[in-house]
């Protein structure tokens, strides 16, 4: 029995988001690498229209392969797009606005000067290199990373919160400690010498004079040590909770990736994978 036109189009588009999103096949794979390369080498092409002598000698040059890239690029945003069953789910995604965000400074560069410089973000994409590790280690120990940060974030943002509210009142502190004389001109730039100082960073820009407001110095930088340990032991126990083996076989349906190996349906919206 012959294919209908509808199904016909259906096997397509599977077999063009097999190509596309995941990493089991050969053409997966060699899909996935290809692009690496032309990520990296438009990002190269960017960086040398930075450099005047280069850009000068080889400047027409060096356009025509960003317009090179960018329809390349275009042609595969439109056809992930089109791979998926539902591509509002891709285009709101992480990557789907990634990919979007590294084609578009191009077509901005022609009504806005220098805007393709910004085509540097497809340094983002590069983040895919992990899915041509599906069968080693890296792939997974990216996801664990992921699943980590995700499982912390709520503690680390009460974490942060804390740091805030403990260089809005430690700055507030030395700039009434310390005054305009020795450079704690106001109240935010104090709140700058608190974080520069509660975080190890020392520039030397600023720095208390007076006996007290070295004392209270003194005593930010130890707390900024034991500050630094803090978010490293959230994250640290997170990792411990998340070592699990995942896939990265991508849903058709969704588009989102972390499944474990041996699922059948997706877990976010339940369409078999």
């Amino acid at each position: 029995m012959e294919q209908t036109p509808k199904k016909s189009r259906q096997s397509i588009r599977e077999k063009m988001h097999e190509i596309i999103f995941e990493a089991d096949t050969f053409w997966g794979k060699l899909f996935d690498v290809v692009l690496l390369i032309l990520i990296l080498c438009s990002i190269l092409v960017v960086m040398l229209e930075s450099v005047a002598d280069f850009a000068a000698q080889y400047g027409s040059l060096l356009k025509t392969l960003e317009w090179v890239f960018t329809i390349l690029f275009t042609i595969e945003y439109i056809a992930r797009v089109y791979s998926v069953r539902r591509p509002i789910h891709y285009i709101y995604s992480f990557f789907g606005i990634v990919d979007l965000l590294a084609i578009l400074p191009t077509y901005i560069g022609l009504v806005m000067a220098g805007g393709h410089a910004l085509t540097v973000i497809r340094a983002l994409r590069l983040i895919r290199v992990f899915r041509i590790f599906k069968l080693g280690r890296y792939l997974g120990e990216g996801k664990i990373l992921i699943m980590a940060l995700k499982a912390s974030r709520f503690k680390i943002t009460v974490f942060l919160l804390t740091v805030i509210s403990l260089s809005i009142i430690l700055g507030t502190l030395m700039y009434l400690i310390e005054g305009s004389d020795s450079g704690f001109t106001s109240i935010p730039r104090s709140i700058y010498w608190s974080i520069v100082t509660l975080t190890t960073v020392g520039y030397g820009d600023i720095a208390p004079q007076t006996a007290f407001g070295q004392f209270i110095a003194s005593l930010i930088m130890i707390l900024g040590y034991g500050i630094i340990a803090v978010p490293t032991g959230i994250v640290s126990v997170e990792l411990a909770n998340a070592q699990h083996e995942i896939s990265t076989q991508s849903c058709q349906n969704c588009g989102r990736e972390g499944h474990d190996h041996d699922a059948e349906y997706c877990k976010y919206c339940g369409e078999r994978l």
